[in-house]
């Protein structure tokens, strides 16, 4: 069993991993600059939603698991997680110095012959430039990029059930990442550094185009007066080769639309596909509101309207570039007064008093408080979830 250290540990993908690595025995350090989340955890209080972790806290907090601000523990350790990734700018440029800095901020606390592993999504040749710079430490340094393939919220489930994509700057390292892995992974798989890359990238970009697929469709439908929802349940009915069609809704999250820039930057900006689908995904807030306008004779002028669901995934608490935000931006723009309720927010107004107070409803996110409620309201739900008789 080894030592291992997560640098932001405490977050949405640094925690189910260290999580799931103490379950197997390995003596896991959680870092994390977040002293609320930290305490949090030594206190056997998962910080956000994450299905099963509560159990598994409870059973290895102070045993195989612990959670510090402070970097003094990776001396020790034989292994080193850094879950930072590579997000993009106002340009939608990779900032690749994000991933440097961190990696420069903690450099100097690593071990020599402790395994280095990148966790996060990072942009094709980060890998290459991480390992020129420990290089200026390490004579020899050990360098893997494993990332992660798991849906937010359930990611220890996907841990221990989904093949773990393996890569690294050397055969020696490659092989510590698949010694570590195979702990906890019913499958591994080796690629180049490079490969993994883009393969996290394609995975993340693969699933923005099918959803931009699905909302171009709706959109295009509804524009003209038909209901889409009852065409789309008529294609897939016993049709095999449209069971895989996704529903519309909003296409948010903190990955799809960052990883799909990153990989239209890779290829010089000629990813048309994923330009395309941007537009298209980004746009349905503004196709929302426009429902919702036609149903209130054409302005919302001084209307309420309440949105149901301000996180970007159902049945979650993160509100990581969640769009029924720009949604409210949108509504309020035409100058209507827009009540947010959502039972993962503390902060949001409860569900009777949004539906009470509120002209038109508008189903943000369908969390499951929300599949069956009956509103005698003018709505719009992009979802299909309150449609009636089904």
């Amino acid at each position: 069993m080894k030592k291992i250290s997560i640098i932001g540990g405490c977050g949405h993908v640094g925690l189910p991993l260290g999580l799931t690595l103490a379950q197997a025995g390995h003596q896991v350090q959680l870092v994390d600059l977040n002293e609320r989340a930290v305490q949090s955890i030594n206190k056997g209080v998962v910080p956000f939603v994450e299905a099963g972790a509560a159990e598994i806290l409870e059973k290895t907090i102070g045993k195989t698991l612990f959670a510090t601000t402070s970097p003094d523990v990776i001396r020790t350790c034989d292994v080193v997680v850094f879950v930072t990734g590579t997000p993009v700018d106002e340009h939608l440029n990779p900032r690749v110095h994000d991933v440097v800095k961190v990696i420069n901020s903690y450099k100097s606390q690593i071990n020599k012959n402790a395994l280095v592993v990148l966790r996060s999504t990072v942009y094709p040749g980060v890998l290459e430039i991480i390992d020129a710079i420990l290089r200026e430490t390490f004579e020899e340094p050990l360098l893997a990029f494993c990332p992660e393939r798991i849906v937010q919220g359930k990611g220890i489930e996907e841990i221990g059930n989904l093949p773990q994509l393996i890569s690294a700057t050397s055969q020696k390292a490659e092989d510590m990442a698949h010694d570590l892995f195979v702990t906890i992974a019913p499958k591994v798989i080796r690629l180049k550094p490079k490969e993994a890359e883009i393969a996290k990238l394609m995975t993340n970009a693969w699933r923005y185009l099918e959803f931009a697929a699905a909302n171009q469709f709706y959109m295009m439908v509804e524009s003209q007066g038909l209901d889409f929802y009852k065409i789309f349940n008529a294609l897939r009915d016993d049709y095999p080769r449209a069971q895989h069609f996704p529903r519309p809704g909003f296409a948010a999250g903190p990955c799809l639309f960052k990883d799909t820039m990153q990989l239209s930057a890779f290829h010089k900006s000629h990813f048309f596909l994923g330009q395309s689908a941007m537009l298209v995904n980004e746009g349905l807030p503004v196709f929302v509101a426009d429902q919702m306008e036609k149903k209130l004779g054409g302005s919302l002028k001084g209307k309420s309207l309440a949105i149901l669901g301000m996180t970007f995934k159902p049945n979650n608490d993160d509100i990581r570039e969640s769009l029924s935000f720009k949604l409210k931006k949108v509504l309020e723009m035409r100058m209507a007064n827009v009540i947010c309720s959502d039972p993962y927010l503390k902060d949001s107004v409860d569900l009777e008093t949004a539906i009470e107070k509120s002209h038109g409803i508008i189903l943000g996110v369908p969390h499951n408080q929300y599949l069956n409620l009956k509103i005698n309201k003018p709505t719009v739900d992009c979802w299909g979830v309150w449609r009636k008789g089904e």
